[in-house]
């Protein structure tokens, strides 16, 4: 039962808990949560419940609920205790559509002013499920017990800050069976981690791919060069680097494996492109070329601003799939706001609908990046990228991932897959990366990745 997981897991966060407070609302969240009340009192805890339902306006099973905590003895309380060891949210559920208000938003201010520790049942208040934004106060929860099926508001937007760490209890229900649930009425899944390639003893640079990076416009060479090692140190056997910026050094001293070339020398026919990163404004006049004979391209940065005002290089874009190209762009939030032609904040609102009507319009792979970075497809459901982590707010560290894109396309992995495998591996190196160091681009360009 979910009263029996919500104990569990309480055990598992607080164990020495005397105290606990239960904030339950009026629907069956609040009825889980009175649920756990009785479970807990049977433990011999002090439990508080403050209810904002009522015995006349409750479903029958929020009914049962509220008899079993009073026969076990639970305490009810208008008020949260002065000095509770653990709350348990269980406000709002999955389907809330309105940002709380009143009491409800009250409780939820006082559990994230508190020291103690809070458990989230199903969802923390305040966070939409499906999108991971929250209108107004949410929970900034230490754990989430999500029930039946992993929400994906939990892992993308404000959801990795609201939910903390996160349990899946499925309560024994096969949803596919119980459903009839297929893979095009998923919402999203979450992105497993990626295979590992091993190299055959017999490889050469020439079976490694090439990659060519496009960018670095005047006063921005340190962009196109971030992509460019990042290539280089995921497995590409040769990167070209080709500066849009004609007074760039033609040597990296830092990188001297690196080969520069002017795009007349490219065979875009055979090489992945990473194309944008410090492109500015020079990059607008590569991109037709690019667009129309770049069999693998990536698309970051100045290139996604120069399509998001010419409908001509869109219509570019949207034949490439049709010709049998590859094509990933990696907006961050502003940049697909300019694609969709809305704001950052209505793309923060709802991720994975405008990675997906993103991906429809251009035909194309989408890496919307950001916390819980989002990769769809015209052609399959959308993914969750579970990985990395604050560290990789820095500048940079979107030109690294652009290379390491373009080193996949050119070993050959198919363009979602490409796209979600590098993602996963760039936050994962993230998260692995130690707490006391400082995580800069340049770094990132040459750890290894996993």
């Amino acid at each position: 039962s979910s009263a029996a997981s919500d104990v569990y897991k309480r055990q598992a966060l607080a164990p020495h808990a005397r105290l606990v407070w239960v904030a339950a609302g009026a629907g069956n969240n609040g009825g889980d949560g009175l649920e756990a009340a009785a479970e807990l009192r049977k433990l011999g805890k002090q439990v508080v419940v403050s209810w904002l339902g009522s015995r006349d306006g409750a479903s029958a099973d929020s009914k049962a609920s509220l008899q079993r905590a009073l026969d076990a003895g639970v305490r009810f309380a208008d008020a949260p205790p002065a000095d509770w060891d653990l709350a348990l949210d269980a406000l709002l559920g999955i389907g809330a559509s309105r940002a709380p208000e009143g009491r409800m938003a009250d409780w939820i201010a006082c559990m994230n002013q508190n020291a103690a520790p809070v458990l989230a049942i199903d969802l923390p208040s305040g966070l939409e499920a499906d999108t991971g934004f929250a209108a107004g106060r949410c929970v900034s929860a230490d754990a989430t017990l999500s029930l039946l099926t992993l929400k994906p508001g939990l892992f993308t937007g404000m959801g990795r800050d609201a939910s903390g760490q996160v349990w899946l209890d499925g309560l024994g229900v096969d949803l596919v069976q119980a459903c009839g649930a297929t893979e095009a009425a998923i919402v999203a899944s979450l992105a497993p981690a990626p295979p590992l390639r091993a190299r055959l003893h017999a490889a050469h640079k020439g079976s490694q791919g090439d990659v060519a990076v496009v960018g670095g416009a005047p006063g921005m060479s340190g962009a196109a060069v971030l992509a460019a090692t990042a290539a280089l140190h995921r497995g590409a056997g040769r990167v070209y680097l080709c500066m849009l910026d004609p007074s760039a050094a033609p040597l990296c001293a830092g990188q001297p494996e690196l080969m520069c070339r002017t795009l007349d020398q490219l065979d875009l026919a055979r090489v992945a492109v990473a194309c944008g990163c410090g492109g500015g404004d020079a990059v607008r006049a590569a991109l037709p070329r690019l667009l129309s004979a770049a069999r693998r391209l990536v698309l970051d940065a100045d290139a996604l601003n120069a399509i998001a005002v010419d409908a001509q290089l869109r219509s570019l874009v949207r034949m490439r799939r049709a010709r049998g190209y590859s094509t990933i762009v990696t907006p961050h939030p502003l940049e697909a706001a300019r694609l969709c032609q809305t704001s950052a904040d209505a793309v923060q609102r709802n991720r994975l609908q405008t990675a997906q009507g993103l991906a429809e319009a251009l035909q194309c792979t989408v890496l919307l990046k950001g916390s819980g970075t989002v990769v769809a497809s015209p052609e399959r459901a959308s993914a969750i990228v579970p990985t990395g982590n604050g560290l990789l707010a820095t500048a940079g560290t979107g030109d690294v991932l652009a290379g390491a894109l373009a080193a996949a396309l050119a070993a050959g992995v198919p363009e979602f897959d490409s796209a979600l495998q590098t993602a996963y591996s760039h936050g994962k190196c993230a998260d692995d990366w130690p707490t006391t160091m400082p995580l800069t681009a340049a770094a990132l360009a040459r750890s290894a990745w996993h």
